[in-house]
């Protein structure tokens, strides 16, 4: 393989092109059709001006992409960061049309961004910049369009905005315009959860297969966010042993099993895990070279690279962020015979439940959680089910096998609809 830059690694887009081209490639997939697939249909570029606090006005940029539509409206977060680049929303947008159709959902995959500091904004900016940002992109969002969702530092509360704004300029209340609002507006129960859910489920499936026990088994969380704090929550109620939580601003190990619910309060109270008593202090990239059963990443893209892969002492790795892999770690990871469930349906359970909730809009009738959760397990095992037999036919690893199944997918899906022309 040629030598390659840090940088060119670690960039989505290429990321995300790499594993396309070498599926499409094992799939013969058609030329024409390879063409369509690897480039995004639409890119929307918006430069919109907000009165902050002081009375002065701040110019954003937004982003908002729509990879492929072939299989259903648009599907993906809005993510608020001063480092969101259009390479990076571009690689989510095609990433979430893979998800999509991994996990049978009639989808496909969108993705947006503002290019800011949320952390350093008040709720009122925050509001303001989220009202103009959907008005600028109204003409290309809807329920049969393409649905926004909440992604890094955006919450429902982001969502509502959304929801309003969208309806007040199309006059009604439509609720289906994006997933993961607060419940009273047209959210779904089990929503807030269902990627932690997701990423247990993948563990159980893959303990499963690899025919090893749950009892004792160590897991490593990255991150401890929405996703990566869920997870741990419903890992450890569920009797996996939570042995290291690695967070942006130091780690956390304890060998014997960190107590998730006195953390989750620890955090609650403080705003971070550091100075949590019952775990030894570790800085967080110890924490992800530590021997464990399953390794989760659950922050950010590009946590495991050329520079550290060789180094994962897990037996399993369960994907609970987007990206945090690149290909060249994917191949030294092959290497060492680590049992790796993808992102693209790792964390699927999201979309998912983000499914629901959108069809429970349309039906303006709610489903008890219970519903939601049964629902939800049984997708995820199929898919999980279905990518594991695909990669045992065509002899390539899980992330292949993902890839090229929902390629091959979303490829028939236009073969049948046609080229309009």
């Amino acid at each position: 393989m040629a030598t390659i830059t840090l940088e060119q690694e670690i960039n989505p887009w290429e990321a995300q092109s790499a594993r396309f081209d070498f599926a499409a490639r094992k799939l013969n997939l058609d030329p024409g059709l390879w063409k369509v697939l690897s480039s995004p249909s639409r890119e929307i570029i918006v430069h919109f001006p907000v009165m902050m606090d002081d009375g002065r006005f701040e110019l954003f940029t937004g982003y908002r992409v729509q990879h492929s539509q072939a299989r259903g409206p648009g599907k993906g977060g809005i993510r608020y960061s001063p480092d969101v680049t259009l390479d990076e929303v571009r690689a989510l947008a095609s990433w979430m049309t893979w998800k999509c159709a991994v996990v049978n959902i009639p989808f496909g995959g969108a993705k947006g961004g503002v290019i800011c500091n949320p952390k350093q904004m008040s709720q009122g900016e925050l509001e303001r910049m989220t009202r103009r940002y959907t008005s600028e992109i109204i003409e290309f969002i809807g329920p049969e369009k393409d649905v926004p969702a909440p992604d890094v530092n955006t919450n429902e509360q982001t969502m509502a905005w959304i929801m309003d704004t969208y309806s007040m300029h199309m006059r009604q209340t439509v609720t289906s315009v994006v997933t993961g609002k607060p419940l009273n507006i047209g959210g779904s129960r089990g929503r807030q959860e269902a990627t932690g859910r997701g990423v247990m489920v993948m563990c159980d499936e893959s303990l499963r297969y690899l025919k090893l026990p749950r009892e004792g088994c160590r897991v490593i969380i990255q991150g401890f966010g929405n996703v990566g704090s869920n997870t741990a929550r419903l890992m450890a109620d569920h009797g996996y042993k939570i042995v290291g939580i690695a967070e942006y601003d130091g780690g956390l190990y304890n060998p014997a099993g960190i107590d998730v619910h006195q953390l989750l309060a620890y955090k609650e109270r403080n705003g971070t895990t550091l100075g949590f008593r019952n775990a030894e202090a570790m800085p967080s990239e110890e924490v992800l070279l530590t021997e464990c059963d399953i390794l989760i990443p659950a922050a950010t893209e590009n946590v495991i690279t050329s520079r550290n892969a060789d180094r994962i002492k897990a037996k399993i790795l369960v994907e609970g962020a987007n990206g945090p892999t690149t290909a060249v770690a994917d191949e030294i990871l092959a290497e060492k015979r680590i049992f790796v469930v993808p992102d693209i349906l790792a964390n699927s359970g999201g979309v998912t439940a983000s499914y629901f909730e959108w069809v429970q809009d349309r039906q303006g009738y709610f489903w008890p959680e219970a519903q939601v959760i049964e629902r939800l397990e049984g997708i995820l095992r199929e898919s999980f089910e279905d990518v594991v037999r695909y990669a045992e036919a065509h002899n390539v690893n899980n992330r292949i096998a993902a890839y090229m199944l929902a390629i091959d997918r979303v490829a028939v899906t236009i073969k049948q609809r046609g080229i309009y022309a």
